[in-house]
């Protein structure tokens, strides 16, 4: 039983448990969101959009056309690629999936880009999820189904809440994201980073960039959420059954968290940053090895100029 639990939890990373719905767009009283729309409606990347626009904290804002994120590349159609290639003139793309995940679905190989998978899932969830889909693992094919049967365990709500800080804390994620920090900064053209479906390692990523760029923490958290807008149809479905089930707060908590994204997880995870490192700037500079002349490149390249 308790390796079923693991089953069920690390599935979620490598299965349609998260399929995303369409994109829908942001409220127009949201104030991190710029009046040109972040949301990128492209025809077979889901959970996309364009990190332009954001405003940090000495006034400057984020460049249109040049960072985005998302999920994965494996179903873009020949009019993303176009979208690409003409509107981001995309150069490089940071995969944050492991081997597995990218085989399974590889990205479209678009040209004249470069590939880089950094796998920031730490090893003890990706041996978790290769067991969930190696031989005797669960059907991931109604993981939405097992999930609901299974959410009321406080096991699985507490493996839940685990991620964030274990992506953060993980030695082997900090260099990657160090590395893929450097690797915006190198780019010679438009960026775009994901893992499977562009939200919880994506998301961290995204936060990073955001940080060295120096966004608030407000900033950082309203991008994180902006996620949950992709997944808010299928995240509702599963509630639906759950609460039919007469399940509490605490299992609707962690189909937020694993078919979409928590914001108390990851507000917790930033709190734990500041608590264990300093500061988001001290982890930065000290764990993820990004250094404040780099930072103050990155802000060169990708904010605008200072009105």
């Amino acid at each position: 039983m308790k390796k079923l639990f693991y089953w069920v939890f690390a599935a979620t990373l490598i299965s349609g448990a998260g399929m995303l719905t369409s994109c829908t767009n942001a409220s127009a009283d949201n104030p991190v969101v710029p009046a040109r729309q972040r949301v990128i409606h492209f025809e077979g990347i889901e959970n996309a959009r364009d990190m332009g626009g954001l405003v940090m904290q000495d006034g400057r804002t984020v460049r249109f056309d040049m960072l985005v994120r998302s999920g994965n590349l494996s179903k873009a159609t020949d009019a993303d690629v176009a979208i690409l290639q003409n509107q981001y003139r995309l150069s490089d793309v940071f995969d944050f999936r492991f081997e597995q995940e990218e085989t399974a679905a590889p990205d479209r190989v678009i040209s004249g880009v470069s590939y880089t998978r950094l796998s920031t899932l730490p090893q003890s969830f990706i041996s978790m999820a290769s067991m969930a889909s190696g031989s005797g693992g669960v059907d991931t094919r109604d993981m939405g189904a097992l999930l609901a049967q299974y959410l009321f365990d406080p096991r699985l709500q507490t493996m839940a809440k685990q991620l964030y800080p274990a992506i953060v804390t993980d030695q082997q994620a900090q260099a990657y994201y160090g590395q893929f920090l450097r690797g915006v900064l190198a780019a010679r053209g438009g960026v775009l980073w994901h893992c499977s479906q562009g939200k919880d390692r994506a998301g961290w990523a995204s936060a990073f960039v955001l940080a060295a760029l120096g966004a608030s923490r407000d900033v950082i958290v309203e991008d994180f959420d902006m996620s949950n807008q992709s997944y808010a149809a299928k995240v509702e479905a599963l509630s639906a059954q759950v609460r039919d089930k007469e399940g509490g707060d605490a299992a609707v908590a962690v189909i937020k968290a694993l078919v979409g994204v928590s914001r108390e997880n990851f507000e917790a995870t930033l709190d734990l940053i500041d608590q264990q490192y300093g500061s988001m700037a001290q982890y930065l500079e000290k764990q993820l090895g990004f250094s404040k002349e780099e930072q103050a490149q990155l802000r060169a390249k990708y904010l605008t100029a200072a009105k």
